[in-house]
């Protein structure tokens, strides 16, 4: 069974293989924090702008595109700013543990990737990781969470042959 159940709206996401990219970007975020990957499963959608800017005023009030957002499943963070997360229970592989949903709009991060003279599997890659790191209950609002965020962004990267996106 996959780890992540990849949803396509928006067709180009299959030309560029999203169902592949996620799995490989979701298993090595999974592995490397010391979880079973088939205790877990997640929902991923590839959509367009128009669709996640719809989702970011429904769930956030803001009604712009945006380019990953995501819904854990339930609330995971840690009630001290710089400590990780407890991480949750696996399921069984006949019955895995939802981490929740994660989205990823084409034209905001195909411009982005663009912009700062990435390879687009490169920076689709780190998005994948850091949204599956916001299901685990990882954050970024606080500095010193940010820092943590940020150190495991780039080694799960790194594992994957993807460069310090910071």
């Amino acid at each position: 069974m996959d780890l992540v159940e990849t949803i396509v709206e928006d067709e180009r996401w299959e030309a560029f293989g999203l169902a592949t990219v996620a799995e490989r970007a979701g298993r090595a975020a999974i592995s490397a924090l010391g979880l079973p990957v088939e205790g877990f499963q997640i929902s991923l959608m590839g959509c367009d702008d128009a669709r996640i800017a719809e989702l970011n005023a429904d769930f956030r009030g803001k009604p712009q595109p945006t380019n990953v957002l995501s819904w854990p499943s339930e609330e995971r963070a840690s009630e001290c700013v710089g400590e990780a997360p407890d991480l949750p229970a696996p399921g069984t592989a006949d019955e895995p543990d939802s981490l929740g949903d994660i989205a990823l709009a084409w034209e905001t991060c195909s411009h982005e990737a663009s912009e700062q003279g990435k390879p687009m599997v490169d920076h689709v890659t780190h998005l994948i990781v850091h949204g599956v790191l916001h299901l685990l209950g990882y954050d970024h609002i606080e500095d010193e969470d940010a820092a943590l965020m940020e150190a495991l962004e780039v080694r799960i990267l790194a594992s994957l042959g993807v460069s310090d996106p910071y």
